[in-house]
C-alpha cells in the first residue's frame, strides 16, 4: 500500500497544479493521494485557499477520479487552529463533504492577544523575531502556550489526522529550548495521551528532512516511542508542495517506524479509515 494524505497542490501554497500530483501518483504506482490544502484563515494571507475557491478545488478532484480510476483520490483540508479566530473544523467538513480533516497549528496566538507567532515556513528569522515581540524571549512560556493550543485543538475540534504536533522544534534547533527538558518532556507527553484518548491518526512527517530544517521526523523518537506504546494509528506524510515531494523520506520513515515496533499503517476504505501491515 503507498498513500500520501497530506499534499498541497497550487489551491494553496503548492507549487504545482493538482495534475501534476496525480500523474506523479500513478506513475510512483500510489493506491491513495489525498489532498489536503490549507484551509482558510480570517486575514491575509498567501499560503491558504480561500473560501470561494473549495467548490472548483474539490471539483477537480472528481474529474481526476474519473480520469485516473487506478488511482483512489480524496479530499481534504489542513485545517488551522487558532483560539478565538479559525472555525470549527466541522463547518468544512459538513459544508463541503470532505473525506477527511488534518489538524495541525502553524500560528500560534499569545493569551489576551490578537497578534499571531508564525512557527512555520523557511525563514528562521520570522520564528525567532516572533518570540521576542510576542513572548519577550522567554521560549518556555512561548512553548507551552504552542502546546495548550495543540491540546485546545485537539479537546474541541474533530478531525482525523494530527499534523506534525512537535513542529515547534523545526526552527527551534536546540537554541531555545530542548527536547529533554522535563518541563517540555511533560507537555509533549501529555499531547500524545490526549491523542490516544481522541483516537486521532498521527503522521510522521518528512518535510522537515528533506528540506533540511529539521534534523528528524515529527515526532521525534521519543514520542514515536510512547505512540507505539499506546497502539496509535499512524500514516506517512511527505507534506508534498511540489510533486517531485511525494515519495521523499517515506521508504526511510517506513524503517524507522518499524525500528519502533509499529507495523501497521492507515488508508481509507470505503470511507472508514483501516489499517494494513507495513
Amino acid at each position: 500500500m503507498k498513500n500520501n494524505f497530506h499534499t498541497h497542490c497550487s489551491y494553496c501554497d503548492g507549487k504545482e497544479p493538482m495534475e501534476c500530483f496525480v500523474n506523479k501518483a500513478v506513475e510512483l504506482g500510489y493506491d491513495e493521494l489525498g489532498f489536503s490544502s490549507h484551509a482558510p484563515v480570517p486575514f491575509e494571507n498567501d499560503f491558504g485557499i480561500q473560501e470561494e475557491e473549495i467548490p472548483a478545488y474539490l471539483k477537480e478532484i472528481d474529474s481526476f477520479r474519473l480520469q485516473y480510476p487506478q488511482l483512489q483520490l480524496f479530499a481534504g483540508l489542513e485545517c488551522d487552529f487558532i483560539p478565538g479566530m479559525t472555525k470549527d473544523f466541522t463547518y468544512y467538513r459538513d459544508t463541503f463533504g470532505l473525506d477527511y480533516v488534518i489538524g495541525g497549528v502553524h500560528l500560534v496566538r499569545p493569551e489576551n492577544d490578537d497578534r499571531i507567532w508564525f512557527i512555520d515556513g523557511s525563514k528562521r528569522e520570522i520564528y525567532d523575531n516572533g518570540l521576542q515581540q510576542l513572548f519577550a524571549g522567554n521560549a518556555k512560556k512561548a512553548v507551552t502556550r504552542f502546546w495548550e493550543q495543540t491540546f485546545e485543538m485537539i479537546e474541541t475540534q474533530s478531525f482525523d489526522i494530527i499534523a506534525h504536533f512537535d513542529k515547534i522544534k523545526m526552527h527551534n534547533q536546540n537554541r531555545f529550548f530542548q527536547e529533554d527538558e522535563p518541563w517540555y518532556q511533560q507537555l509533549a507527553d501529555h499531547c500524545v495521551e490526549l491523542i490516544r484518548r481522541k483516537q486521532l491518526i498521527v503522521e510522521i512527517n518528512t518535510r522537515g528532512i528533506y528540506k533540511g530544517r529539521c534534523p528528524d521526523f515529527y515526532p521525534s523518537d521519543h514520542l514515536l516511542r510512547l505512540i507505539s506504546k499506546y497502539q496509535i494509528p499512524m500514516v506517512i506524510s511527505t507534506d508534498a508542495h511540489k510533486s517531485e515531494e511525494l515519495p521523499l523520506g517515506r521508504e526511510d520513515a517506513l524503517e524507522h517506524l518499524k525500528v519502533f515496533g509499529i507495523k501497521y499503517l492507515m488508508y481509507i476504505k470505503n470511507k472508514q479509515w483501516e489499517e494494513y501491515s507495513i
